[in-house]
């Protein structure tokens, strides 16, 4: 009598996908509950950067507004108090750490490939190859299991090999399009060549490029408004998609080291789509519960083409998804010119100005409002 095999349950849609497939979950947040939500249906990463900080400061503002106290109160005679910047930085430095503490598990489990958390470096600094190189040294200092967000800028393309050559792993952010994929890529691999070279380990590194698939779906609905064109609407949902799914053809034909993570969640497609590929699916768990409730099917579709009536309908419609779908559509000079680039930073570095903002209310609160 043959034998009955048991079925297998599944949590959620989320977690089918993290144990049927190649594809690995991450949490969009640093957020305590939000990463203990994520990690119950399979995620093995997370991420922060000055406006994921700004939310968990407020979701969690009884846990920081005394501890921003703290450092604010800090005096030393044989040293300079810490101003409002340092001391914002201060608390994304501990959020990020206080999350990599609950992933250490998972980073050892799998040995550097997942169980990281991803801090970001000052959006500010997206014009200064050092300035950003200086702080991914420090912040891959603040635990075993960080891995450090550079922008992929013209001058975030060479922090990105120095760091990667120093052993950090890195996760290239700020990044929407197929020539910023490939020239991080190649960055990292030129880092991890002369680490070999030198006999320098690279076994335990887990560097990532990340698409933000929606913000290239974004800005191609501005122009779209902004031009006065007509394109079926649905086809606007496909552009991040259809560069995502090139680039990871084009990273497995050439064989690049590091992973892509797909982010900035606007429709199901965003994750739905990149399911059975190799990838890093990074979605805020609003989404995640979201995709969580849903009766989406959980089955591989990464390898499946999106529409040519699509693809060909943007590349003719928009010259900027051209440039973002076609290897040399853009030169490292032109990164921080794109659109989605400039669109992205201003609202990073407004992260940064709404951060300390919040903690100069805390310690030098208004006094006509109190």
């Amino acid at each position: 009598m043959p034998s009955v095999v048991p079925a297998v349950s599944f949590k959620s849609p989320l977690h089918k996908m993290t144990q049927t497939t190649p594809t690995c979950l991450w949490n969009d947040s640093a957020s305590i509950e939000d990463l203990t939500y994520s990690i119950e249906h399979g995620a093995v990463g997370a991420t922060c950067n000055p406006s994921i900080a700004v939310a968990v400061l407020k979701q969690e503002f009884a846990v920081w507004k005394p501890r921003i106290l703290a450092l604010a109160a800090e005096f030393n005679l044989n040293e300079p108090s810490l101003n409002e910047d340092e001391i914002s930085w201060r608390i994304v430095e501990e959020i990020s750490v206080n999350a990599a503490r609950l992933l250490l598990p998972i980073f050892e489990r799998e040995k550097g490939r997942n169980g990281r958390l991803s801090i970001q470096t000052d959006p500010r600094n997206y014009r200064n190859t050092e300035a950003m190189l200086a702080q991914a040294v420090l912040f891959s200092r603040l635990a075993p299991n960080m891995i450090v967000k550079i922008a992929a800028t013209h001058a975030g393309i060479p922090a990105i090999e120095e760091a990667t050559y120093r052993g950090i792993s890195i996760n290239a952010t700020v990044s929407f399009t197929l020539p910023q994929a490939i020239a991080v890529a190649e960055a990292v691999e030129r880092g991890l060549k002369r680490r070999e070279a030198e006999g320098l380990d690279i076994s335990t590194m887990g560097p990532v490029c990340t698409l933000m698939v929606g913000r290239l779906d974004d800005w191609l609905k501005v122009l779209h408004d902004k031009h006065n064109l007509s394109v079926d609407p649905g086809y606007l949902e496909w552009a991040g998609v259809a560069v995502f799914k090139k680039a990871y053809k084009i990273y497995r034909q050439r064989g690049y080291r590091l992973r892509l993570l797909s982010a900035a969640f606007r429709n199901h497609m965003h994750w739905s789509e990149l399911i059975g590929g190799d990838v890093v699916i990074s979605p805020p768990c609003a989404w995640q519960r979201r995709y969580n409730e849903s009766d989406i099917e959980v089955i591989p579709r990464i390898d499946n083409p999106v529409d040519p009536r699509i693809v060909s309908t943007l590349l003719a419609k928009f010259p900027d998804f051209e440039r973002a779908y076609t290897e040399n559509g853009l030169t490292p000079a032109e990164f921080d010119t794109f659109g989605s680039t400039r669109r992205t930073l201003r609202q990073f570095i407004s992260g940064v100005v709404e951060m300390n903002s919040i903690v100069r209310d805390i310690i030098l609160p208004n006094p006509d409002t109190e």
